[in-house]
């Protein structure tokens, strides 16, 4: 992979200054927001929850290293971060059906529930923001959104690992 100095583009460098700006723009407001929703949900689960539930509902149970391959982080963030997730009986540990030593991790019905209702929070918050947007400007944004999403995971998973430095 090249490294920034090596690139070269036919892109001004306006642009690319733009994009750069529009996305730390959005982060800072997507973290201002938290993108929680709207209403009584609002801000009420935070990211890193949200999409550890919402991985588990869409794949089904799973192991620690499982979810944490899938979410491109390591196997510790992972137990970390669901501990509070089974401490509040959103996600179920169990065992592996065919291996009794390994746990597995499910969604509960609790944890499925409240997935569910800040799901429709957040959607409700996203059908505000793009009032006044055509369906199939919503499309070309979901889309354009994606493949950014993509890309830019590519580019970090292709990066070597930062190592620290002493001083």
């Amino acid at each position: 992979m090249p490294t920034p100095s090596d690139m070269t583009t036919d892109l001004a460098p306006g642009v690319l200054d733009a994009l750069q700006h529009q996305v730390a723009v959005f982060a800072r407001r997507a973290e201002q927001t938290r993108l929680g929703g709207v209403g009584q949900v609002r801000n009420s689960m935070d990211r890193a929850a949200y999409l550890l539930l919402n991985r588990l509902d869409q794949e089904g149970p799973m192991g620690v290293k499982a979810l944490a391959a899938g979410m491109g982080i390591d196997s510790s963030t992972v137990t970390r971060q669901v501990a509070p997730l089974v401490d509040t009986g959103l996600v179920k540990r169990t065992s592996h059906p065919e291996d009794g030593r390994a746990v597995v991790l499910q969604l509960s019905p609790r944890g499925k529930a409240r997935l569910e209702e800040v799901r429709a929070s957040r959607r409700a918050l996203m059908a505000l923001v793009t009032d006044g947007w055509s369906e199939d400007e919503r499309d070309a944004f979901c889309s354009l959104l994606t493949r950014f999403n993509t890309a830019l995971s590519e580019v970090h998973n292709a990066l070597p690992p930062v190592t620290p430095t002493t001083a």
